[in-house]
């Protein structure tokens, strides 16, 4: 073949009209992700962007919207544990699931009902 696939240049999240303060405040607020600049022509658009490490997330504005339950973002992150710690903090639900051999996760679900993995790989 004479292309390749690099990478995963962002990952894109679907919210309700008028939800971007919502959205703030979670993955900004709760998540810990920073706020990028939307380019001047998608800002009319609506929705936010945000950022972590080299990684993106968009939320976009989806109407009439509907969560996604099944299809989903998996976030690995280091140290799950404090992660789950600072969720009871700000209150936010999870659900811890054993099934995947060799990683700790959960799931936790964005303030619109759109389900996220978030996961820590064991060293054995």
């Amino acid at each position: 073949m004479s292309f390749t696939f690099e990478a995963i240049d962002h990952v894109q999240l679907a919210a309700p009209k008028d939800s971007e303060e919502e959205a703030r405040a979670f993955f900004q607020g709760v998540l810990g992700f920073e706020e990028i600049e939307k380019p001047p022509k998608l800002k009319k658009r609506g929705g936010v962007w945000f950022a972590f490490g080299s990684y993106q997330v968009h939320i976009g504005i989806e109407d009439p919207f509907s969560p996604a339950k099944k299809a989903h973002p998996a976030f690995q992150v280091t140290n799950l544990e404090a992660l789950k710690k600072h969720l009871n903090e700000k209150e936010t639900p999870f659900i811890v699931d054993e099934d995947l051999p060799g990683a700790d996760r959960i799931y936790v679900h964005d303030p619109f009902g759109n389900r996220m993995e978030i996961l820590e790989w064991r060293h054995i």
